[in-house]
């Protein structure tokens, strides 16, 4: 089953995109970014719950690297 939040690895700039059930929400600059971009969508998390969450699927990068690449 695929999870339904998805962050993609940092792109140039050091932002990862954010999609949530198919849905790009837009570009996050750090946790706090995408903390808030999944209280927009009705997720009520903080940023230790984005980190941990088993919904959520880092894709390239850990939750703590925003490095550009």
């Amino acid at each position: 089953m695929a999870k339904p939040i998805i962050v993609y690895p940092p792109d140039e700039q050091g932002t990862r995109r954010v999609r949530v059930d198919g849905t790009i929400l837009g570009r996050a600059h750090d946790l706090r970014d995408l903390t808030e971009y999944l209280r927009r969508a009705g997720l009520e998390v903080d940023d230790l719950d984005v980190i941990r969450s088993p919904l959520i699927e880092w894709r390239g990068a850990d939750p703590e690297d925003w490095e550009p690449r």
